[in-house]
């Protein structure tokens, strides 16, 4: 099942107050046992509630899975737009989008392992959450291309989408949660250097 996470989670009342709590439970039981392990059964036994009350709010675990996937995704995003945000030209945003994107997402996901499982999970079936998540990193390296290509500071000659695509794909390793893993080693030098290479590629 792949159903909008942000759209389609909810079944009943809308009590913003019990689906919290039912979030802030997951969390920890899942930061605890894992998410692949965990049940809705467990988290109603964790929470006290019946597992039925449970599907009342959402339909699901991937759908309580997606909501903290989506918490932890906007919190990297978050960090990401504030390091970018002073940044004096176009070429320093780009180095500042890898390195933030980098240190970011290795802080959050992987600072517990345990909760690393549902950002495998959800890179690796490309929940609505990630696909949202990437497509705005996409609109911001967009945005950094025209930025730079205004300043004098890129080469205008190669196709935006082809450029942006491009750029994109370098940076997935360490957008992909589920990639993220096997590029944790190498992250912080990737970060300096595959900005670097880049910029010398968009040089007019």
């Amino acid at each position: 099942m792949n159903e909008d996470m942000n759209n389609s989670t909810t079944r009943g009342p809308q009590d913003h107050e019990i689906r919290d709590q039912i979030i802030n439970a997951a969390t920890q039981h899942f930061g605890h046992y894992g998410y692949e392990k965990t049940t809705v059964s467990d988290l109603a036994k964790a929470i006290g509630f019946s597992k039925a009350y449970i599907y009342k709010f959402f339909d699901s675990k991937q759908a309580i899975g997606g909501v903290i996937c989506t918490n932890r995704l906007a919190m990297i995003m978050g960090i990401v737009e504030a390091a970018m945000a002073d940044a004096p030209s176009a070429s320093e945003k780009l180095r500042r989008l890898f390195r933030s994107i980098s240190e970011a997402g290795s802080d959050l996901f992987f600072h517990d392992r345990k909760l690393y499982d549902i950002a495998a999970v959800a890179s690796r079936d490309q929940w609505p959450s990630v696909k949202a998540h990437e497509l705005r990193i996409r609109e911001l390296i967009q945005q950094i291309l025209l930025e730079g290509r205004e300043a004098g500071e890129f080469e205008r000659k190669t196709p935006l989408d082809e450029t942006t695509n491009a750029i994109f794909l370098i940076l997935r390793p360490y957008v992909n949660s589920a990639q993220l893993q096997y590029n944790l080693d190498d992250a912080a030098e990737a970060a300096a250097h595959l900005p670097a290479l880049i910029l010398r590629s968009l040089a007019p």
